[in-house]
């Protein structure tokens, strides 16, 4: 008896496995990518615009990665967009962690309190698979 409890066990288990896998496939990590020019591009507009990517956008629930930073004009090739001054990354878990962030009240503070030194804002979202092993 305690064989066929401990074979059914293991078939739940490799059930659930498989039911987690399927969630974790339909529900990929979103890259959030803006690129922000500011309407005055100083080295101390961009300063300020990273201090507040920091203070108000990096400790969301669902982030995974995020990193704000400025142009690094010295990437100076034909293929280099040079059409913005201050880039922020975020990586959510999953879009309902991404639409949360929308909507939240840090999210939308940030924007009415930085929006006038703005020229123009571009932002792309993309679905991203797993993380592979790399080298």
């Amino acid at each position: 008896m305690s064989r066929i409890l401990l074979a059914m066990l293991l078939g739940l288990g490799m059930t659930l496995l498989t039911s987690a896998s399927r969630v974790q496939a339909a529900d990929p990590a979103i890259g959030h990518m803006v690129f922000f020019q500011l309407k005055e591009n100083t080295k101390e507009n961009r300063a300020k615009l990273v201090a507040a990517c920091e203070k108000y956008l990096k400790d969301h629930e669902g982030v995974i990665y995020f990193s704000a930073g400025a142009r690094a004009e010295e990437f100076d090739r034909e293929v280099n967009a040079k059409d913005w001054d201050v880039a922020l990354h975020l990586v959510f878990k999953d879009k309902k962690s991404h639409d949360k962030y929308q909507d939240h009240p840090l999210h939308i503070k940030f924007i009415e309190e930085n929006k006038a030194t703005w020229k123009s804002v571009k932002v792309y979202d993309s679905h991203l698979p797993a993380p592979s092993g790399g080298k």
